[in-house]
């Protein structure tokens, strides 16, 4: 394992909950994942509503000729472009730094934020979307575009991740975002990136991110990852499965505990998918109505 990672920048996301790293993949890898993802996203165009592989804005107005795609859920299983990144062994080095030799893939997704008002992210937890046996999770965001504070720049509030489980229900429904009471906006910190820089959050750090009122693409490819020993509390599924997700070290049948507080997501809402959709449940938005610049 290279050790790619400063003390310091270990030190600052086990205080904060989330760091930046510059240049994790080089300007050829990215420049195929925006080659891979301008196709995708005239794919979309192809159908009129939500898919297997495609989360679309239809209030947007989505269509063939403007698609207006919001998600891609799990673009690994669709292009070996996005699964060459998620295995990608640099980054894998990153992660070892922080959770340790075993790791394990959880999901891929990737979010579109489309020019002129591509939607936001409500403020939630991942953690309250998929809680485990231990916190040793996170997420990485590879920005396959520039990702500025224009253009809707992920945030995330500092040290939230060792705060409560946050409660991401209204009226008893999970809507998988919480209460505006529960965010501290004055210290959330912006993390601003180039292409081919990534950032990474705890997943029990609050974050969530504004439209992108800019003119310019905000394309950002997530990417989720667990110590092998973080079971989740909703059951790991097919067990040959599980073990094939190991991307590094050694798995185990022994699920080990360090007591972060759980909230379990449901009920959910009848007939919705991606956070999008279950977010669209929330009475009001986080982020003020403004228009385009």
């Amino acid at each position: 394992m290279a050790k790619i990672l400063t003390q310091d920048q270990i030190d600052q996301y086990n205080r904060d909950g989330y760091i930046a790293v510059r240049e994790v993949y080089t300007h050829a890898e990215v420049r195929e994942l925006q080659e891979v993802t301008d196709e995708m996203t005239q794919k979309s165009g192809e159908f009129s509503g939500h898919t297997e592989l495609f989360d679309v804005d239809i209030k947007a107005g989505h269509s063939k000729e403007t698609p207006k795609l919001r998600r891609i859920k799990n673009p690994h299983l669709h292009h070996d472009a996005y699964n060459r990144a998620m295995r990608n062994p640099k980054l894998l080095d990153i992660l070892e730094q922080l959770i340790g030799p075993n790791i394990r893939h959880h999901h891929t997704k990737l979010n579109n934020k489309a020019p002129g008002g591509g939607a936001q992210v409500e403020w939630h937890t991942d953690w309250g979307f998929y809680p485990a046996t231990n916190d040793d999770i996170l997420e990485v965001g590879v920005a396959i575009d520039p990702m500025t504070v224009e253009n809707g720049a992920l945030m995330v509030v500092p040290g939230s991740h060792k705060g409560p489980a946050y409660d991401h229900h209204e009226n008893g429904v999970f809507v998988g975002a919480v209460q505006m009471s529960d965010v501290d906006m004055e210290s959330a910190g912006q993390i601003i990136l180039n292409d081919g820089d990534i950032s990474l959050h705890h997943v029990r750090a609050l974050h969530g991110s504004a439209p992108n009122m800019s003119q310019n693409s905000r394309r950002l490819l997530l990417m989720g990852y667990a110590a092998a020993d973080a079971f989740p509390i909703g059951g790991y599924g097919d067990w040959d499965k599980w073990q094939a997700d190991m991307l590094r070290g050694v798995g185990t049948n022994v699920p080990r505990f360090n007591g972060a507080p759980v909230r379990i997501a449901e009920p959910k809402p009848a007939d919705k998918g991606s956070i999008f959709e279950i977010q669209e449940e929330l009475s009001k938005t986080h982020f003020e109505e403004v228009k385009p610049t």
